[in-house]
């Protein structure tokens, strides 16, 4: 048999009131995640691609950032149960998967997935959790 015995039982219900409410009330948690990921996402077209893109063929300039148009259109949202970092320009899913575009769909669009987390990414969103729940128990 197993026996706890609590010194101080009002601390920890106090605690464990907050990790509840906590885990009730995503919404701040998810509010640093979402921006922690378009962070992520501007850095992607700073660094013009993580991987790099591929250059252009017919022109000279920078894949995605020239007009900054699909850059400045990135915006994140957030609710208590989700983290969204996306754009609403209709040409952006050729850029990040590839494909057929154009007049008679004749021209290859090479992928260019600027909606990418690297491995660190996906650490600093766990740092944000955990610093989240850090903040609760102190």
């Amino acid at each position: 048999m197993i026996e706890i015995e609590i010194n101080n039982a009002q601390e920890v219900v106090a605690a464990l009131e907050r990790l509840a409410q906590a885990t009730a009330r995503r919404a701040p948690l998810m509010r640093s995640i979402a921006g922690t990921m378009e962070s992520a996402v501007l850095q992607n077209f700073d660094e013009g691609g993580r991987p790099k893109w591929l250059g252009l063929k017919y022109r000279q300039g920078t894949p995605l950032v020239d007009t900054e148009n699909l850059m400045n259109s990135i915006t994140s949202e957030y609710t208590n149960d989700t983290a969204i970092v996306g754009t609403n320009e209709p040409y952006a899913a050729i850029h990040q998967f590839g494909g057929k575009a154009g007049r008679g769909r004749n021209v290859d669009i090479p992928a260019r997935p600027f909606l990418v987390l690297t491995p660190q990414d996906e650490a600093d969103i766990l740092d944000d959790v955990q610093s989240y729940f850090q903040q609760l128990m102190k």
